[in-house]
């Protein structure tokens, strides 16, 4: 029996925070049909809902009872989670002093009433099209260009943000540095345009055998690759580690450098170090450690995992 699958809604989102439900109503009316929104009726329930859904643009009235606009935007701003989120007042104020006021507190623009739906629409668009903008930016800073895996940039942001919750909750955590045996001779026989198009197949390999959602790998530079694995002990790894290493070993890499097309081999070798976390630890110590398993792999003939003991 075919099973439905439900839609996604990938749409850009807004929150509007508002205490006037007819204002919620309008909003909601004029934005629906091009974006995902969610609404709140005090500066309170607005910046929970921000912190839980994480929207894309805020419309938040000035005068509301008890918290009122610059004071919700104030948390906002002080909330490292949704401090980036754009903030656009609503207001039927005209008062340039407010508006100032406004803009120094951190909004990024603003909407009068009563809504005129073209300017409702303009403005939120422009912030939209700033944040998209942005995130691809952000994105492509964050991505090794041959290989479209995360760089090394972005290894770092990942790792510092596990070791603090690893620590947090107390669970072990396993890093891998792999280097590919004998790269620059592969280079030579087979030319750089094919070197690429190996350091393409070894990261997709990579990426394919860690299979958990928490697993992360990424280019570390030239031949050298890492990975990382939460909640993961030092057999755990090693598993992983070895699971790697034969995927790798078995896999073909077909070229065109001879009279006819044939496949070519790469290895790899891999360190690991596990930290069972004690505060003692420093992340330049757990990657260095790594590293040492690392060239105590590559010194023992290469192709193997060898763990830091």
């Amino acid at each position: 029996m075919d099973t439905e699958v439900p839609d996604i809604d990938t749409r850009n989102t807004v929150l509007i925070i508002d205490d006037e439900k007819a204002n919620i109503i309008a909003l909601t009316h004029i934005l629906s049909s091009d974006y995902k929104i969610y609404a709140a009726k005090s500066g309170r329930d607005g910046i929970e809902l921000a912190s839980n859904y994480m929207p894309d643009v805020i419309l938040l009235d000035i005068r509301m009872p008890g918290m009122d606009g610059y004071e919700t935007l104030s948390c906002l701003k002080y909330s490292e989670k949704t401090q980036k989120i754009p903030v656009i007042f609503i207001t039927g104020l005209s008062n340039r002093g407010d508006e100032e006021k406004g803009l120094s507190f951190g909004a990024a623009d603003y909407i009068t009433k009563p809504f005129s739906t073209h300017v409702v629409k303009m403005r939120v668009e422009n912030q939209i099209k700033m944040i998209n903008q942005l995130r691809m930016i952000e994105k492509l800073s964050m991505t090794d260009q041959l290989t479209g895996i995360p760089n090394r940039r972005s290894f770092d942001i990942r790792l510092r943000s596990e070791w603090k919750r690893t620590l947090r909750e107390k669970m072990p955590i396993s890093i891998m540095m792999l280097d590919i045996d004998f790269f620059k001779k592969y280079n030579d026989d087979y030319g750089h345009q094919q070197g690429d198009i190996a350091l393409q197949s070894f990261a997709r390999a990579l990426y394919n055998e860690l299979k958990r959602p928490g697993d992360f790998s990424a280019r570390w530079g030239g031949e050298e690759f890492a990975a990382l694995l939460t909640n993961t002990d030092s057999a755990g790894a090693l598993d992983v580690a070895e699971q790697i290493r034969k995927s790798i070993e078995e896999m073909d890499i077909y070229h065109d450098s001879g009279l006819k097309p044939s496949a070519a081999k790469l290895t790899v070798s891999i360190g690991v170090n596990t930290s069972e976390h004690s505060n003692r630890t420093s992340i330049d110590d757990f990657i260095s450690k790594a590293d040492e398993a690392l060239y105590r792999a590559k010194n023992q003939g290469r192709n193997r995992v060898c763990l830091f003991e």
